[in-house]
């Protein structure tokens, strides 16, 4: 959430940071509501002010031996409470123009960093580095195969049967594939593991308090799979209850940056994506994904962001996987985002980079939301908050089917993962 000062002293610097995004925007309304609130809160503050000094007079006067029902004390006391009716009113005029402000606050984005590129979509994405040689299929060769045919020809998945089950864009993984499913899962948990990132399993059932706490709501409803009868969301991503695992929180300095891995199941509508890659792993509306998380200091932020994109291309550069690095434009970056790092794998059978991770930095954006302060001395402040898939599994498995598919109808596996599924190679299961 955008700091509420910024409104009412400098509006100009969010519409003109905003419209980097391509949003035109008229805070004029707002500036007023949050000046209004403001104002508010200072006579409050002077009439409570006057009001304990008023008490002080009459404690002062009882000391000095004159009766507690004596004129001269009734007066200050009936000034006292004339002081807090008029209290009351004023909090109750605050509570309503702080509602206002807060509710509209939370549908405005982040601001972007100054180092993003500009553009207005992901045309205008830069290609940063790339890593890896992507494979092509050779003059003469046969054409290389897209995942969901190479993963229906050896009995990985079904998705004629998860529709009876559940609805379209939903898989079942059976035998190999759902074994290198949970092969990923821990392969990826062990790497980020050793790179200093502490594991958690928090719950998929999120409030309503924790996806607005992240980013989620308001925007995101429709994108998100609500229980009907609690205030209980399936979360679309582990970033959210990792947010609110320290929602309301003050964190010593000392103790940042906390690091945390997390893997969950994944739910999202995909709303608005009705008729692209309809088969397969690439968008489902339940996925498994390894997030990373940092709660780190204002101050080495930027740092931490080269440091967490690095972890989520260790697992890519571990599993032999070519990929190359977006560092994506302000037109295209996600509401909580400041900078983005998207990270592109390369699928063979389909011939494109598609996206496996974007790894983010928001700034102060969540922990205001949050409020998640951190503890330095005697002072406390906001702490940024970081995030990044590392990695989103279905689109892994998918890109080692494409990349290890051999002539015999076979896919080798990378080295490093054997100890984790037991054998180099998956072939047709007798």
């Amino acid at each position: 959430m955008l700091d509420q000062r910024l409104v009412r002293e400098t509006p100009e610097r969010i519409v003109e940071q905003l419209g980097r995004r391509g949003l035109k925007l008229d805070l004029t309304a707002l500036q007023m509501i949050a000046c209004q609130e403001r104002d508010l809160q200072e006579q409050r503050s002077n009439l409570q002010a006057e009001g304990n000094r008023v008490g002080r007079q009459v404690g002062e006067l009882i000391r000095s031996g004159e009766p507690p029902h004596s004129p001269a004390v009734q007066v200050l006391r009936d000034q006292g409470n004339r002081l807090k009716q008029q209290v009351g009113v004023l909090e109750e005029e605050e509570k309503t123009l702080e509602a206002r402000l807060h509710e509209q606050l939370l549908s405005f984005p982040n601001l972007p960093s100054p180092l993003c590129p500009e553009g207005r979509s992901e045309a205008d994405n830069v290609i940063a580095r790339s890593w890896g040689q992507p494979r092509r299929a050779s003059d003469g060769e046969a054409p290389l195969q897209e995942h969901w045919q190479i993963a229906e020809r050896l009995g990985l998945l079904d998705t004629e049967r998860s529709v009876r089950i559940a609805q379209s864009r939903f898989v079942t993984l059976l035998g190999q594939g759902a074994r290198l499913e949970r092969a990923l899962i821990s392969f990826m948990l062990d790497i980020h593991g050793r790179r200093g990132y502490r594991e958690v399993m928090p719950p998929i059932l999120v409030n309503s308090a924790s996806l607005t706490a992240s980013g989620q709501l308001p925007k995101f409803a429709d994108e998100s799979f609500r229980c009907a009868d609690d205030d209980l969301w399936l979360t679309p991503t582990a970033e959210v209850p990792i947010t609110s695992l320290h929602r309301d929180e003050l964190i010593p300095a000392e103790q940042l940056p906390l690091k945390y891995a997390a893997y969950t199941p994944c739910f999202r509508r995909e709303a608005g994506s009705y008729g692209r890659d309809t088969r397969g792993l690439i968008r489902l509306h339940q996925f498994n994904k390894v997030e990373l998380y940092w709660f780190c200091h204002p101050d080495e932020s930027e740092a931490a962001h080269a440091s967490l994109t690095a972890d989520a291309e260790a697992v890519l550069q571990a599993l032999d996987l070519p990929y190359r690095v977006l560092d994506l434009c302000t037109g295209d970056l996600g509401f909580s985002a400041a900078r983005t790092f998207d990270l592109e794998v390369w699928l063979p059978g389909a011939g494109v980079y598609r996206e496996i991770s974007s790894c983010s930095t928001c700034g102060d954006f969540q922990a205001r939301r949050s409020s998640i302060r951190l503890k330095e001395g005697k002072k406390t402040r906001l702490l940024h908050t970081l995030n990044g898939s590392g990695l989103a599994v279905g689109r892994t498995m998918a890109a080692l089917l494409e990349t290890g598919q051999q002539d015999d109808g076979s896919v080798l596996l990378p080295r490093a993962l054997v100890p984790y599924f037991g054998t180099d190679r998956i072939g047709p299961e007798s």
